[in-house]
């Protein structure tokens, strides 16, 4: 498997716990006919990973073929109320491991004063904070993640290290936490013995929706997974995260889940679609 690890859902769900009685519930600060819910027909596929024996991959193809794309910026509502350009950046990010703080840092120390709002105050007084546990994540600044650019900024809002990824050349997921590129992809795993007394490592590939979160995902403000405004994009998921899909499940995995997408897409009649998705790719 690529040397990636496994973001932890759990962390934002304890977070998440703290803040219930600002974000309100769904049905209060969101609007309930923009979601379609997170109960539906799904398509699942599983295969061997082409890299390893031991490994199979199960794939949710009704989200990696659906059309939704980030928003943020043009229409998100962020997950807490009245913090839209937040995007679901407000809790800050949890470290998956040693190894991806280690690997933020090395690009926290490449941002400037022009790339990052908070510059001064990072450098200054940390950009790392801890949760009620004691768990290690991005500072909160001002209501959200210290990383954050507010609307307005020379740079542009958003994450600033998103910012230095591009404005290098690479892909986000090089200078970016863990589980802040893996969003709203979900990588999970289980082991799975089989009645020949053989055991497999089972990778689920799925949509991070609001039950990632935890029990605070039912409190989120707004979720942009099952929304139909987040599901416009020209190209589908297994397409437009395919840095992002081929870092959690290696080259070769990857290649063969672009096939069975493919054939999925090109079927007559694709069952079980994302019912968040535009009716014209719905059909198709």
């Amino acid at each position: 498997m690529p040397k990636t690890k496994k973001a932890k859902p759990g962390k934002a769900t304890k977070k998440q716990k703290t803040d219930r009685e600002a974000t309100g519930s769904q049905a209060a600060g969101s609007d309930p006919s923009d979601e379609k819910g997170i109960d539906f027909a799904r398509a699942w596929v599983e295969f061997p990973d082409p890299a390893d024996d031991e490994q199979v991959f199960r794939c949710d193809l009704t989200w990696l073929t659906s059309r939704w794309t980030c928003i943020f910026g043009s229409g998100c509502q962020g997950i807490q109320a009245g913090r839209a350009d937040d995007g679901c950046c407000t809790l800050g990010a949890h470290f998956s491991d040693e190894d991806d703080e280690k690997r933020v840092a090395e690009n926290v120390a490449r941002l400037t004063p022009e790339l990052w709002q908070f510059h001064d105050v990072g450098t200054e007084t940390g950009w790392v904070g801890v949760d009620e546990d004691g768990e290690r994540q991005t500072r909160r600044w001002e209501g959200s993640c210290i990383f954050q650019n507010r609307p307005g900024f020379a740079a542009g809002a958003g994450c600033s290290l998103h910012i230095l990824a591009l404005r290098e050349g690479k892909e986000p997921l090089e200078t970016k936490p863990d589980v802040c590129w893996q969003l709203p992809v979900r990588r999970t795993y289980n082991w799975i013995d089989r009645p020949d007394d053989t055991r497999v490592l089972q990778v689920t590939i799925g949509e991070y929706d609001r039950r990632g979160w935890g029990p605070g995902g039912h409190d989120l403000h707004w979720w942009c997974t099952s929304a139909t405004s987040a599901h416009g994009a020209g190209e589908p998921v297994y397409v437009s995260y395919r840095p992002e899909l081929t870092e959690l499940m290696g080259k070769e995995g990857y290649d063969r889940l672009v096939e069975l997408c493919e054939e999925r897409l090109s079927s007559l009649l694709p069952m079980a679609p994302h019912p968040a998705d535009p009716p014209l790719a719905r059909e198709r």
